[in-house]
C-alpha cells in the first residue's frame, strides 16, 4: 500500500512540474495550491533531496524546482524514493530473498509476479505523461 508520504509525493512533484517555468517554486504555494500542510511537505523534501531528484535554493525567491525534466520522472523512482521499496510482501523488500520458507513458498510466484506488474506499470508513467493527460482532459472540460 502506497503511503500519505508517497502520494502527497507524488502531487508535489506534479505541482513542481507544473510550475517549472516559475524557476524555484515556494513550499507554502505548493502548500497551499495542493492542500497539504507545509509542515507534511517539509517532511518530504529531505527524502527527494537525498534522491537528486530536487533542488533547492534558500533565501529570497527560492524554494524547490525539479533538477531534470518531468519526462525523466517515473512514478515508480518518486515511490521508490518515499517509501523506500514497492514490495508487495516483506520478503522481497530487499535485495536477496531471506525469508526461511523462501525455497518452498507455494505462494512466492504470485508476490514476484504482483511485484512485476507493479514495477512495469508505475515505470511507464512520467510526471510528463501525467501533465499531458491533465491538459488533455482540461481541453474536454467545456460546456456551451
Amino acid at each position: 500500500m502506497i503511503s500519505t508520504r508517497g502520494r502527497y509525493a507524488i502531487r508535489m512533484m506534479i505541482d513542481l512540474a507544473e510550475n517549472q517555468h516559475r524557476g524555484f517554486v515556494p513550499l507554502k504555494d505548493i502548500a497551499e495550491r495542493q492542500g497539504i500542510s507545509k509542515k507534511y511537505l517539509e517532511q518530504i523534501i529531505p527524502v527527494l533531496n537525498r534522491a537528486g531528484i530536487l533542488s533547492a535554493c534558500r533565501g529570497a525567491g527560492g524554494g524547490y524546482k525539479l533538477a531534470k525534466q518531468p519526462a525523466e520522472y517515473t512514478v515508480a523512482d518518486i515511490l521508490k524514493a518515499t517509501e523506500g521499496h514497492l514490495a508487495p510482501v516483506s520478503c522481497l523488500e530487499g535485495e536477496s530473498n531471506t525469508c526461511p520458507q523462501c525455497p518452498e513458498c507455494a505462494t512466492l510466484f504470485i508476490w514476484t509476479g504482483l511485484q512485476k506488474i507493479e514495477h512495469d506499470y508505475l515505470s511507464g508513467i512520467t510526471l510528463q505523461d501525467i501533465l499531458d493527460r491533465k491538459a488533455a482532459s482540461a481541453g474536454n472540460n467545456y460546456s456551451i
